[in-house]
């Protein structure tokens, strides 16, 4: 039945033995399918800026609530009673929400259960991982209400390349989850009765790594992203060597080393 609540932003976290907690995030607009508002924007920023306190978080997970959406887009109601001022303001906020995903120290797996729309994809290109039902919807329809696409928009070319990243936002078509896996949006396409398999294949393996080689690893694709290669090849130096600061790498070589003696 489709939530009747309060738009709102909820967030579960999910133990799993020792440090080993997944948070479970849902935008809950669904009869809006989960369209962003400004109270929304402002609640999954802080959602997420909250857990990235947790040292003992593994990953998150986000998501849409029900079966139709994953986030719809902007809310309409509030883009048509923007001004060039509120606009700005309005903007930002996205830009907010999508940052403090990507600043979350640990990965972040979109769960996308619909539509994927404007600020909905903007959204999903702020994580690390997406993995799709089979009947979500992709595009970038901004330039048919008068708008740019902005903010993360500037991510698209980094997952699908230029060309297909200016289609996108050119000419506002969608596209079905597998055109999306065929371009490079989504990593996974899976049937919509096995979302929650596909998310928790992902989800195993990323438990099943190192917890400070996963952050450390988060940490470089940002410097990767943004820095001139040199800088992060040494950052990468320097961020291999501190690993050996901790156990990990002597704990998880371990049973490898014991499997090859046993052979």
């Amino acid at each position: 039945m489709m939530s009747q609540a309060a738009p709102q932003v909820r967030v579960a976290i999910e133990e799993r033995g020792g440090d080993r907690r997944i948070a479970h995030v849902t935008v809950d607009y669904e009869r809006r399918r989960n369209s962003l508002t400004r109270a929304l924007l402002q609640q999954l920023t802080a959602a997420f800026a909250s857990l990235g306190g947790d040292d003992g978080l593994r990953l998150a997970v986000l998501t849409g609530a029900g079966d139709k959406a994953f986030i719809g887009g902007a809310n309409l109601d509030e883009l048509a009673g923007l001004t060039p001022e509120t606009a700005r303001a309005f903007i930002t906020e996205v830009h907010h929400a999508c940052e403090s995903i990507r600043a979350l120290p640990v990965p972040v797996i979109a769960r996308i259960n619909g539509y994927c729309l404007g600020a909905g994809l903007e959204i999903a290109a702020s994580c690390d991982l997406r993995v799709a039902a089979s009947h979500a919807v992709f595009g970038m329809p901004e330039v048919k209400v008068g708008l740019p696409s902005v903010v993360e928009a500037a991510l698209l070319p980094r997952l699908v390349g230029w060309g297909k990243a200016a289609e996108l936002v050119y000419l506002a078509r969608t596209y079905d989850a597998e055109a999306a896996l065929r371009m490079g949006l989504v990593e996974r396409v899976v049937a919509s009765d096995r979302l929650d398999v596909g998310v928790a294949e992902l989800t195993d393996d990323i438990l099943a790594a190192g917890a400070k080689a996963i952050r450390a690893q988060k940490a470089l694709l940002r410097i990767w992203e943004g820095e001139p290669l040199a800088r992060a090849i040494d950052a990468g130096i320097d961020y291999l060597a501190d690993a050996y600061n901790s156990d990990e790498p002597e704990r998880l070589i371990a049973p490898f080393l014991k499997r090859r003696r046993a052979t």
